[in-house]
């Protein structure tokens, strides 16, 4: 484990505490989000972050000047303490520590599910359903979509992927065929 992950951790479960004493959980998970979208999709914001010749003030009062309304105090107050850390590349890894502690404490999983074309509502609550009982465990689905899965499904949850795919049926065949043939 890096030491950045260790790091990432220990700020998410801090903050965690906070969340679960005021009974904001969702908010912090959602401002933690928006913040580091904000960073990963903007290069300008990035590059001001991690510019050395740039005053911590200055980086520490943009940061709240931006999402003053936007984001609960302890959350800007965390943010602010990683880059006054210089750990601003860890921001990222604190929002997934979170998530992760979020979810163990709450019962949770978020699954990612890839599929060839957007899946409806419905479709995102069979899935949740399925897997809500199969893990014993409440899933919030996201869905990504990959038009080379050509059908089916794939599911990641954590570190276990379930692959439902046309493409992985074929991959899989296509290997037995040639383990066969040997």
């Amino acid at each position: 484990m890096s030491r950045g992950t260790v790091v990432a951790k220990r700020y998410a479960k801090a903050l965690f505490q906070l969340a679960q004493e005021q009974g904001l959980v969702a908010e912090v998970e959602n401002n933690l989000k928006q913040i580091v979208s904000t960073i990963e999709n903007d290069a300008q914001v990035r590059a001001f972050l991690s510019a050395p010749n740039i005053t911590l003030a200055t980086k520490i009062g943009a940061l709240k000047a931006g999402f003053d309304d936007k984001a609960s105090t302890f959350v800007l107050n965390t943010v602010s303490l990683l880059i006054e850390r210089g750990r601003e590349g860890d921001i990222a890894s604190v929002l997934e520590a979170y998530l992760k502690v979020a979810g163990e404490a709450l019962g949770r999983a978020d699954a990612i599910v890839t599929s060839s074309k957007p899946l409806t509502e419905d479709e995102k609550k069979k899935l949740s359903d399925k897997f809500s009982a199969l893990l014993g465990k409440s899933v919030r689905v996201t869905n990504d979509v990959d038009p080379e899965l050509l059908g089916g499904v794939t599911v990641r949850i954590g570190d276990t992927l379930y692959d439902g795919s046309l493409k992985g049926k074929l991959d899989r065949l296509n290997k037995a065929l040639q383990n066969a043939a040997i």
